[in-house]
């Protein structure tokens, strides 16, 4: 089942099984299945294709195992949920968990999901009369929500910039036709989002994070303590279905139905979603590899945009999940 928070809206996608059919199974055989409930930060967004993928491509199916899918307004709110135990795995900047330790929130970065923030940039419309990001100073910026990776790239560029703006939590759905509008100035955008502004001309880049930031480990699959502990087969079988799901998109024999996948769940053009693939799917980790230096160079980025009492590196994350790709 994919759920979009904020949205009346819901589908079912597959009880494992993808789809209809997966009802017509035995009972005995549904109860069997092993769920896992899979928080996603925002719709139009590689964590969501890549799930979506594994899950039409009945990745999960073949792990033996059931994946609920929820869609998040942004990575804050796919924490929270963690933690209250409405989901048992979520994609979110592998700096979160540091600070949700402090907080008692005892989560662990389980496997890395990129090294960088391909396709992201700080954008305005294409009329704006700003021309550098230094021009925002006192001006409204958009963001999905406190402590998402808009928010993190949004202080980053203060900090940067040295500039002061106020930072408008709108949600992955509002930063777009907010900003169209006027709502805001300019706004922390991903893609696919960024391609289909600049290919439409309704938008310009102000910022490329992809090439300001120093590299580190942006984004990672993470889970509590207690689901690793209680459920570790569970967490790796999770693993092998989103990594696979990876795979097919990364293999250019895969290309063409890469493509459409990609068009279809993020509801774009052919054209955008080959921008997607090339640009930043191709670019994504096809192990999950965490190395100690790329979390503390994630924790220092954390610190530059005022985060404090985050717990120590060694805290934060383990590395007996490897993810074996699922194949298709």
């Amino acid at each position: 089942m994919t759920i979009i928070r904020g949205h009346s809206r819901r589908r079912v996608l597959g009880y494992g099984a993808a789809g209809v059919a997966a009802l017509s199974l035995p009972s005995i055989a549904r109860a069997q299945a092993q769920v896992v409930r899979i928080g996603l930060p925002t719709k139009t967004y590689y964590p969501t294709i890549i799930a979506e993928t594994a899950l039409r491509q009945k990745l999960f199916d073949k792990e033996g195992i059931k994946a609920e899918l929820t869609i998040y307004r942004g990575g804050a709110e796919g924490y929270e949920a963690m933690a209250a135990g409405a989901a048992d795995v979520i994609l979110n900047s592998a700096s979160s968990v540091a600070g949700g330790i402090r907080k008692g929130v005892m989560a662990k970065n389980v496997a890395g999901a990129a090294l960088g923030y391909y396709g992201w940039h700080l954008v305005v419309k294409t009329d704006s009369p700003i021309k550098d990001a230094k021009d925002l100073a006192g001006k409204k910026v958009g963001i999905t929500s406190a402590g998402s990776g808009t928010d993190i790239l949004a202080l980053w560029t203060q900090a940067d910039r040295k500039i002061t703006f106020t930072r408008v939590p709108l949600g992955g759905g509002g930063l777009v036709p907010n900003l169209l509008t006027g709502n805001i100035d300019a706004t922390v955008l991903y893609s696919p989002l960024t391609y289909k502004m600049f290919l439409d001309k309704q938008a310009r880049s102000l910022i490329d994070f992809g090439t300001a930031v120093p590299s580190h480990l942006t984004g990672a699959w993470m889970s509590t303590d207690k689901f690793i502990k209680d459920k570790p087969q569970v967490v790796q079988k999770t693993l092998n279905a989103l990594y696979g799901g990876v795979a097919f998109l990364q293999n250019p024999k895969n290309r063409a139905e890469a493509v459409r996948l990609i068009a279809e769940i993020d509801e774009i053009p052919p054209n955008i979603a080959e921008a997607e693939l090339d640009s930043n799917i191709v670019k994504l980790s096809k192990d999950g590899e965490m190395q100690k230096d790329w979390l503390v160079r994630a924790l220092d980025m954390g610190k530059l945009i005022g985060m404090t009492d985050l717990a120590p590196v060694e805290d934060i994350y383990v590395t007996n999940f490897k993810p074996v790709p699922t194949a298709v």
